[in-house]
């Protein structure tokens, strides 16, 4: 599996150096990701497939993922544009829905669709059993931890359970829609497992010491962080915080959050 790497053009503090699109075959190219519409981007995909693409496969309705769809739709009107159901975009759109165990076919093999929720409910990550790749999506970066939007529909619980069945798949290679390609993501996923405990034993202990505030926690926690990532910091805290407590180690009342008994 080779797909074509087609950048999004879109680096912000959100997106870092921006998103990639991965762009499948020649004959019926499938793209996964839509972008957010630039003009470089529709250049870049006909450049690559002078047809535009066949079928576009959203990952999740993220903007950065999402946004490219109306412009797509109409440089290419025939294109087919599947996402999940959940939620609701641009009614305007045919799309066509993505449901767990879906398959699509592409010129390199069937793509199997696994719903991975946790960075958003609707998350969803294609599977190449045949060369043992992941598109990944948000799920996983290179050098650097995934956001958990906990107030935005984000689940901590949720996103490592999701780690843990693509860790039993055992993949080869993951394309992430930010950074360069994993070339072995069963060792980022265990990081990433690593890395959890570790933050969920920090903000225990926090707690149990006192700091009984998001905010309190995440100026605790990231004491140097720069102020255009502050507001993602306070998610990731908000996000083990709402774990804890469906797990029944923490509770909260009002604005402040306790060690749970």
């Amino acid at each position: 599996m080779n797909p074509a790497l087609i950048h999004a053009a879109n680096p912000g503090p959100m997106t870092g150096a921006g998103n990639w699109t991965y762009l499948i075959g020649s004959s019926r190219p499938v793209l996964i990701d839509a972008g957010v519409g630039h003009a470089s981007h529709l250049d870049a995909l006909a450049s690559a497939a002078a047809s535009g693409p066949s079928h576009v496969l959203v990952t999740h309705a993220h903007s950065d993922h999402i946004t490219g769809a109306p412009a797509i739709h109409q440089r290419w009107p025939g294109a087919m544009l599947s996402k999940h159901p959940w939620p609701a975009r641009d009614p305007q759109l045919p799309w066509a829905r993505l449901d767990e165990g879906a398959i699509v076919p592409t010129d390199d093999g069937d793509l199997t669709v696994l719903h991975t929720p946790g960075h958003s409910p609707d998350h969803l990550t294609l599977w190449h059993p045949e060369s043992r790749t992941l598109f990944a999506g948000d799920m996983l970066v290179q050098g650097s931890t995934v956001v958990i939007p906990a107030s935005h529909g984000g689940s901590l619980a949720a996103y490592l359970q999701s780690l843990r069945r693509m860790l039993q798949l055992n993949p080869a290679r993951a394309f992430p829609a930010h950074g360069p390609v994993i070339e072995d993501p069963a060792a980022l996923i265990e990081h990433y497992f690593a890395h959890r405990a570790q933050r969920e034993a920090q903000v225990l202990d926090l707690l149990a010491a006192g700091t009984s505030t998001v905010d309190g926690l995440t100026a605790k926690i990231y004491p140097s962080i720069s102020d255009n990532l502050l507001a993602m910091a306070r998610e990731s805290v908000l996000a083990h915080l709402v774990k804890l407590e469906f797990e029944g180690r923490a509770a909260r009342a009002d604005a402040h959050w306790s060690i749970a008994g």
